[in-house]
């Protein structure tokens, strides 16, 4: 449509400037209360019996420097505004005091009381405006030209008294504005810091997954290797079993690897796992891959009745697997390990013991993420861990897992 100013015209783009540049906004603002007291100064309210007249009277020449001095002191009214009130007030009182017929001086001390109480807070306002009125109205009252009781000394409280008010309801809501606007950013903080938390936990968490993963499967294919080279030329038939056993080992780190993986897909990508992570119903078949690869696993349980939170169930099952890959690479070639699942109240108990060669324990910032990894985990439910070498030789690892899953942490 014609006539229509679209958006980014002239217009704004002088707006934009001014409120770059405040001084100059200032300037112009000075610029425009000096015409207007000019011009107020031309007028008299009482120059005829019919009403106020114009052009019957001018300023003299010390009162246009007064308002040439309000006004330019109205410049830096935003850097110092309680001392440009003060010079406009007194400018204003040497005006009312010395001259017959005042110019509007006045109107340089509403605009500067106006900016006090835009930019200082609300007992400041109170105090430098009752202040104001009160001085301005009683000089005009006892020093002007006109009776205590005419309507221009009421004008002068009046005029002053609305300045302070608007000053302080622009200040309220520049305030309410400014708090808003903290607000949706300190939100939008929030917000980006949560997620941060968030995929940070999740690499975390796969980073310990496959950590899990790849050290149990390595140490085991390592271990069946080692076997099949050993027996190959003299034991063909016992070398094909442990090729075998490397085999399904393989087999089993690539779909756990799968899996986990997996999880790093977009809910939309095809072929997303669908297999349920591993926990303490396939315990089992975990012992079985360790017994294949020569380490005897003893198994005692209670809680096979006992359901637990996912996060609980796989926290478990990895706390088992990675202390044995543990004891299968530390332990020795003669050593045995007893693992217990034990369901104490609302916790669950989960201990791996070997008898193995004594192992010192590394120092923290040291040695594999084996045990930092547990320790993360069984943290990160609420749990304990302990995990120490046994007096006479092995190692225990012992952690208490709540058996109720923390809120928000079981889907």
């Amino acid at each position: 449509m014609l006539g229509v100013t679209p958006p980014g015209t002239a217009f704004d783009r002088s707006r934009d400037w001014l409120r770059a540049h405040p001084l100059a906004l200032d300037g112009t603002l000075a610029f425009a209360v000096l015409v207007c007291m000019v011009a107020g100064s031309f007028a008299d309210p009482h120059g005829s019996p019919n009403g106020p007249t114009f052009g019957d009277r001018a300023p003299d020449a010390a009162g246009v420097v007064l308002m040439v001095l309000g006004a330019a002191a109205l410049v830096p009214r935003r850097r110092r505004p309680l001392p440009v009130l003060a010079f406009t007030c007194a400018v204003t009182l040497v005006e009312l005091v010395s001259d017959d017929r005042p110019a509007p001086v006045a109107m340089s001390a509403v605009i500067a009381l106006y900016t006090v109480a835009a930019r200082t807070d609300r007992p400041t306002t109170w105090r430098v405006g009752l202040a104001t009125m009160a001085v301005l109205t009683a000089a005009a009252m006892f020093f002007g030209p006109t009776p205590w009781y005419a309507q221009e000394n009421l004008g002068v409280f009046a005029w002053t008294g609305m300045a302070a008010a608007a000053g302080d309801a622009v200040r309220s809501r520049r305030a309410v504005v400014d708090a808003i606007r903290e607000r949706a950013e300190r939100a939008e903080r929030t917000r980006e810091e949560e997620a941060r938390r968030r995929v940070a936990e999740e690499r975390l968490r796969i980073a310990r997954d496959l950590h899990d993963v790849v050290a149990h499967h390595i140490a085991l294919v390592n271990v069946q290797a080692g076997v099949a080279a050993h027996v190959m030329d003299k034991r063909p038939d016992q070398a094909k079993e442990a090729l075998a056993h490397v085999r399904d080992a393989s087999r089993s780190a690539l779909d756990e690897l799968r899996a986990t993986v997996g999880l790093l897909r977009q809910s939309g990508d095809p072929e997303a796992p669908t297999e349920p992570a591993p926990g303490l119903a396939v315990l089992d078949g975990l012992l079985d891959t360790f017994r294949n690869a020569g380490l005897p696993v003893a198994l005692a349980r209670t809680d096979e009745r006992a359901g637990l939170p996912a996060t609980v169930d796989l926290a478990a099952y990895r706390i088992i697997q990675e202390a044995l890959t543990n004891v299968r690479k530390h332990a020795g070639q003669d050593a045995k390990a007893e693992v217990s699942v034990v369901r104490v109240g609302r916790t669950v108990e989960i201990t791996v013991l070997d008898d193995g060669a004594p192992q010192p324990v590394p120092p923290a910032g040291t040695g594999g993420h084996g045990l930092l990894g547990m320790r993360e985990r069984v943290t990160a439910l609420g749990g304990t861990l302990t995990a120490a070498p046994r007096y006479g030789g092995g190692f225990r690892v012992q952690a208490i897992l709540p058996a109720t899953a923390r809120a928000g942490e079981d889907g």
